[in-house]
């Protein structure tokens, strides 16, 4: 029994191993998960630019929503962003989260300003 019990462990241990390179982030309540664009390489003179030396933009696109906004009677406003979404946010609102080799930003939709068409 104790070789059962092993089994299943050392099982556990690799569909964990197996699913960690494809870990999806499911926000909570109102919050938004969204990646951020990338930064301009090259000034408008032809310069190339630093990493130290970027403004971080605050464009993205939504990669997952939570539910949406609990109310006080128990019932769930939906939110007005959904994934895909082109969003410009908050330059302090986003908390940076390291997901293997990726950043991802993670924010209430309070510190969404627009979605971005076309």
């Amino acid at each position: 029994m104790a070789a059962t019990a092993t089994k299943k462990t050392s099982s556990a241990k690799t569909s964990s191993a197996k699913t960690s390179s494809a870990v999806k982030l499911q926000p909570l309540g109102d919050r938004v998960v969204a990646r951020r664009d990338e930064s301009d390489q090259l000034t408008a003179g032809g310069l190339v630019l630093p990493d130290s030396a970027k403004d971080k933009p605050t464009r993205g696109v939504v990669v997952s929503v939570g539910e949406g906004k609990l109310n006080k009677n128990g019932t769930r406003t939906a939110l007005q962003v959904k994934a895909g979404d082109r969003i410009l946010f908050t330059t302090y609102g986003p908390d940076e989260i390291k997901m293997g080799d990726e950043t991802l930003l993670l924010m209430r939709e309070d510190d969404i300003l627009a979605i971005v068409e076309g």
